[in-house]
This record gives C-alpha cells, structure tokens and sequence, in this order.
C-alpha cells in the first residue's frame, strides 16, 4: 500500500468511525478482523506463532480460536482509538477500570517522577486519556511514522487526548534530555517497552526464550531517581481493565548495567504474568523472540537511555 493510501485509510477511520453508531462500528470492525484471520496472512501467522510461546499447549484448533480472538482485539484497539476524540469523559470514567493506581499516585505525591512502562496490550490510547483526565497529563516518545502527515495526525490526536509526544528521531529535540527533565520535575512519562525498536536493547528471559526489550525505562529511572512502574491491560466485555503494579525497585549491588538489566528482567516478569492470564490481549503481530529474528551483532554498544522506548500511544501498533 502507498504512503498516500495509508494515510487516507486512517484519515477515513478519524473522519468517518467516530459518527457510526457504535453497534455498527463493533460489528464491522470484527467482520474485519475475521476476514484477517480467515485469510490468515503474514501477521495472522506471526501472532500465532508469537502466542504458541505464550501457551504452548494449545493443540492447533484451540491456537487458532485464540489467534481469532487477538485479532478481534487488535481491530477493537482501532475502532476505539479512531472513536476516542468523541468519548466523553464520563464514558472514558465508565469504561476504564484500573487497580493499583494508589502506587502511581503516592510516587508522585511524593514529588518523585515516574515511568508507567507497559506491552502493547488492550488499548494503551484509551488508559492515557484515562491518566490524564484524572489531571496527570504525561510525556511519551512516538516511532516517527511515514508519511509525515500521518505522523503529524497521530501526534495531533494524542496532544488532543491530553499527551506530551516527543517524535523519536528528526524532532529536533533532546528526547532523553526531555524524558529525564520531566521526570526531575516530579512529572509522568509512558512508555511502551516490550519491542526493541533500535535493535539493541538488553536480552531478557520472555515465557522461556531469549528477546530483547528497551533498556530506557530502566535506565531513565536510575538517572533520575524517578519509580519504574509496570503496568497491564486488558478487555473483560464492554470495560477495559488494569493493574498499576508496584515499583519496581534499583538493585543495591552491580554496575550501572547489571542494575538496568535487572529492573528490565523484573519489569518483563510482571509484563509475562499479565499476558499469560490475557494473550488474546497482546497485539504482538510481529517478529519478538531472538529465534525468529535475523542474527545481529551482539558486540554493539548499550542504546541510550530511552532510545529504543515505544509510546505509550504506541505508533508501532499501526
């Protein structure tokens, strides 16, 4: 597809979702996340492959009644994402319900910054717009998109839901300079971080098997002092639920690399018990796992910190 066709495809979803009737919506966004499925395509086959490490006991019928229901998910993170800017607030109150908040709100009452770090799971859109309606307006960092004006429409969009949206690369701006500034400042930044966009993230255990994941969240809080706080989502029928997990605390002992991939490994440990209990909520339709992906140089440098962190809008979920 053209960069002109996929930008109008999403310039039709803004216009034109938001004014359907919600019920027509839900029907036709699960008609075609079904087409998807039957045709069972590159993604199709990727995510199966990607929720076989996630319950590998599924016999083949069972694995393809999951990957249906990921795929009616993903679809439904679109057609609620393209409806958001008319929701109301108490529709957003309505449909969110998320536990632990008390650990986000007592770090930053505290005065203390924090990082909310979660996987691409449920619909990281809607629990921001949900954060910064509770008054915690927060900083995250998109995957510059092409064509630029699509990168421009969703920048605009998550401005419009109440973020702070720093363009990855070709901004102009210090993006880790920023991050860490902001949470100096006892302020919020969401970051997704369970791909590893700059291929040269830490290696971490996930469900068994060697994959990379960003060493900026981790790395930021220990520039800033700020808490790590890993978080979850998922769908239970019309509400979007959530946990805000506890702090994920620096280590005492080891070198600045030894600390970061610790908090990493801990921050994937909680991502893993979350997924495992909700798979069909975790829109991974790409390559995840070392064993899939091309072999790389492992003798390459620590990314900066927060290079390779993913918005908690996520770009990446296009």
């Amino acid at each position: 597809m053209t960069d002109r066709l996929v930008y109008w495809a999403y310039a039709l979803g803004w216009g034109v979702l938001k004014h359907l009737p919600e019920p027509v919506a839900r029907w036709l966004f699960d008609r075609l996340a079904d087409y998807a499925w039957r045709r069972r395509g590159p993604r199709v086959r990727q995510l199966e492959a990607n929720l076989r490490r996630v319950r590998p006991g599924l016999h083949e019928a069972a694995l393809r009644r999951l990957s249906r229901a990921g795929m009616r998910s993903y679809l439904r993170y679109w057609m609620e994402s393209f409806r958001l800017p008319v929701w109301s607030r108490a529709r957003i109150a309505r449909d969110v319900r998320v536990d632990g908040f008390e650990n986000l709100r007592e770090v930053l009452e505290s005065g203390r910054g924090a990082v909310i770090a979660l996987p691409h799971m449920g619909n990281w859109d809607l629990a921001g717009t949900w954060v910064a309606q509770l008054g915690y307006p927060f900083t995250t960092v998109a995957e510059r998109l092409k064509p630029e004006r699509l990168f421009d429409r969703f920048v605009a969009f998550r401005e419009g839901q109440g973020m702070e949206v720093l363009a990855l690369t070709g901004g102009g701006v210090n993006v880790i300079g920023t991050l860490a500034r902001r949470l100096r400042e006892g302020k919020l930044v969401c970051l997704v971080g369970d791909r590893d966009l700059s291929e040269a993230g830490i290696e971490v255990s996930f469900f068994g098997e060697p994959t990379r994941m960003p060493a900026g969240p981790a790395a930021l809080c220990q520039r800033t002092g700020a808490a790590l706080l890993p978080v979850t989502l998922w769908y239970d029928g019309p509400v979007m639920r959530g946990i805000i997990h506890p702090e994920v605390p620096v280590p005492q002992e080891g070198d600045r690399k030894a600390r970061t991939l610790a908090m990493t490994q801990a921050m994937a440990d909680v991502w893993q018990r979350g997924i495992s209990e909700h798979p069909q909520d975790w829109h991974m339709l790409q390559k995840f796992w070392l064993a899939d992906l091309p072999a790389r140089d492992t003798a390459r440098p620590e990314p900066a910190a927060g290079a390779a962190a993913e918005p908690a809008a996520g770009a990446s979920g296009a």
